[in-house]
């Protein structure tokens, strides 16, 4: 259970840290409009699955993932200062589909309530 928990906590810190670097240290215009959705470590800390997503794309581009793969070295290291852990785990980068699919569903529940209106105006004259 400890380990579950610690790598709930360390999960947590990448994803601040991240969050961070990218904001203030990142020059690749690819990665500007990239937000972080999770981090989910595994229980023995050596390896991290990084969700994103794309403001403003329905999906991930394919050079906005290439960008994060090429910049992990990067991340790792700046992840290396940061925190006080004795290994920093490999990254994987993983767009974020969940967000694309809540607001799709929410654009057809716009949808259906707009042609309800609409239908309850007509039956209303």
């Amino acid at each position: 259970m400890a380990h579950f928990k610690r790598a709930v906590r360390v999960a947590e810190q990448i994803m601040e840290e991240m969050a961070d670097i990218m904001r203030k240290e990142m020059g690749d215009p690819r990665i500007s409009l990239v937000t972080l959705t999770g981090v989910k470590v595994s229980d023995d800390l050596r390896h991290a699955k990084v969700f994103f997503v794309e403001m403003g794309q329905e999906t991930c581009r394919e050079e906005t993932k290439a960008a994060l793969d090429h910049a992990s070295g990067f991340f790792r290291r700046e992840l290396g200062r940061r925190l006080c852990i004795r290994y920093v785990p490999e990254l994987t980068f993983i767009a974020d589909t969940s967000f694309a699919y809540g607001t799709r569903i929410e654009n057809l529940i716009r949808e259906i309530h707009a042609k309800e209106d609409g239908q309850k105006e007509l039956d209303d004259r």
